[in-house]
């Protein structure tokens, strides 16, 4: 309290003239048309451009909320895809839906902690059992593939980052003309992977799309992966070696999604009777 009197006190001058200034103010407004039209166009003119900060600000706010929803609203539209289903044509004479089966569904995730400077990459997602996730899912964004799903807790899951040395390897094919060969990353550049067991009669260019064959258990058919950078022959002079400018850059990775393969055990298990068999 005593020093709100030096204050005022100190100030006793400066606030008199404050008050005379303000009560002048308010004669001139009220006793002259002109002058409170302008105070009144004034003011609504300040209050509407504090009203549009305190909006955009409440929108910045809420944009991970946004975000999210946008995402799982992409989930659910990359089910619905024709590449997540395949077409019964046994029941071909059917004219109803049963003559689609989903083959793939999307879970959108937000990544938690992701790696891209060492051999053995690595990224948590915060989403678990409890959402459908199991080992060995594929995970995949918006632009291409990402990794393989690894441990699975209720709430969160691991994944193997496609830039895991030697230890991911994805079937990978050329859009073009579907010429397949395998393709890992070398542990080196993060913006890029390599694409071998092509053979040396295949024709292709430099900035050709590559993207994920039908081969694999894991990854639907066409998800994106990179273009052709460099090409050059292997040692044995028989395959070609290329290198794969990736698509999507895993350093600015925020959120991705886990394919869940509806028929991946019924697969594996026709898999393992034709192995068993030869």
């Amino acid at each position: 309290m005593r020093t709100l009197f030096l204050f005022l006190w100190k100030y006793n001058f400066f606030l008199l003239f404050l008050l005379l200034e303000s009560l002048c103010l308010y004669l001139i407004v009220a006793n002259n048309n002109f002058h409170r039209s302008a105070f009144i166009n004034s003011t609504m003119s300040f209050s509407t451009l504090v009203q549009g900060g305190m909006d955009s600000f409440k929108k910045y706010i809420n944009l991970n909320e946004e975000n999210k929803k946008l995402h799982d609203e992409n989930a659910y539209l990359r089910s619905l895809i024709p590449s997540a289903y395949v077409y019964d044509t046994a029941t071909v004479t059917n004219v109803n839906d049963s003559l689609r089966h989903q083959q793939y569904s999307f879970i959108g995730t937000r990544i938690i902690s992701n790696s891209v400077n060492r051999r053995k990459n690595y990224l948590l997602l915060d989403k678990g059992s409890s959402n459908g996730i199991k080992s060995e899912m594929g995970v995949i964004s918006g632009k291409g593939v990402v990794g393989i799903v690894k441990d699975v807790s209720e709430h969160y899951c691991s994944v193997i980052s496609l830039l895991h040395e030697k230890d991911t390897k994805v079937s990978a094919k050329f859009r073009k003309n579907s010429y397949f060969g395998s393709l890992i990353w070398d542990g080196h550049n993060p913006l890029f992977a390599t694409l071998g067991d092509i053979p040396k009669h295949v024709v292709f260019a430099k900035g050709d799309t590559v993207e994920t064959s039908s081969y694999s258990s894991i990854y639907p058919e066409g998800v994106l992966i990179g273009t052709v950078a460099e090409s050059q022959l292997d040692t044995e002079g028989n395959f070609f070696v290329l290198k794969i400018k990736l698509f999507e850059d895993f350093q600015k990775l925020s959120h991705v999604y886990v394919v869940n393969y509806l028929f991946k055990e019924e697969r594996k298990s026709i898999e393992e009777k034709i192995r068993d068999a030869q």
